[in-house]
């Protein structure tokens, strides 16, 4: 049977224990080497939730025991079924020293740099030439692409349930600034870029700028930024009679341009580290 199947077996109470056991093993295998995804890009820039996958990883806490995986002087103590992603030397992943962590059940491509202490969560997917700096977290589920810089103390949200929701997908060339979040299926598609600070989740409208419009999230559609935009996080007023009367306002993401070469030449990535 596949995966998918053996799930399904899962649910309807069909395997034993011992053969939960040998799917979750094989489950974590196929999340580690990539082979499959919580969700995958499809024709024409669209992208597909795989439900069983998202819904497989949590059969792992159900079905794991807690056991002392303690090595050193430093404590740890988790489910006996997702214990740290196996690397070697092979793997071509440069993990700097001082409290990284990286979970199993996640695909971490070669080329890819871990800046201490940050940490990468299962299901998710990193691509080739990525670096996750120093503070900076890679949640559950979340889709990274190709050359993508997360900067120190960002944060990519993560989501596990429910398992029909769409993860953070941050495509291939984006440079995502320091203190950035990103969160609840937010999209940033390909080349953008978030100045320091910007917070994008489901309630956030993102004015931009430039084509005068306002990008809001949906029912149907979660977030997107579009393709090279550049992003920076403004402030717009609030205008009720008391927030006028104190002068307040509350932060909004504005897309103030979209990518040309002077935008290139400043987040160009140091290959030479890479």
């Amino acid at each position: 049977m596949t995966l998918q199947e053996r799930y399904s077996a899962i649910e309807q109470g069909a395997l034993s224990p011992e053969e939960i056991q040998s799917f979750i093993a094989d489950l974590l295998t196929a999340l580690n080497n990539g082979e499959i995804r919580s969700a995958e890009p499809l024709a024409y820039g669209s992208w597909q939730v795989n439900m069983w996958v998202k819904q497989s990883i949590l059969q792992c806490f159900k079905h794991g025991n807690m056991i002392d995986y303690t090595n050193g002087n430093t404590p740890f103590f988790d489910k006996h079924t997702i214990p740290l992603h196996p690397f070697t030397l092979e793997s071509g992943v440069r993990i700097v020293p001082g409290g990284s962590a990286i979970r199993t059940g996640c695909y971490v491509a070669k080329g890819v740099i871990c800046m201490p202490p940050m940490y990468i969560n299962i299901g998710s997917y990193v691509d080739e030439g990525t670096m996750v700096d120093s503070h900076a977290l890679v949640g559950t589920c979340a889709q990274i692409g190709k050359r993508v810089h997360i900067s120190a103390a960002a944060q990519i949200g993560g989501v596990l349930e429910p398992a029909g929701a769409r993860p953070v997908i941050v495509e291939d060339d984006v440079m995502i600034g320091g203190n950035c979040g990103v969160y609840e299926g937010v999209m940033i598609r390909k080349r953008a870029v978030l100045g320091s600070g910007v917070i994008l989740n489901a309630s956030t409208p993102v004015f931009d700028l430039v084509n005068e419009t306002i990008l809001r999230s949906t029912a149907e559609h979660p977030l997107e930024i579009p393709e090279s935009a550049v992003v920076v996080a403004g402030a717009r007023s609030l205008g009720s009679t008391f927030a006028q009367e104190h002068g307040l306002s509350i932060a909004t993401p504005l897309i103030i341009k979209y990518r040309d070469e002077k935008t290139d030449a400043k987040t160009a990535l140091e290959y030479s580290l890479r």
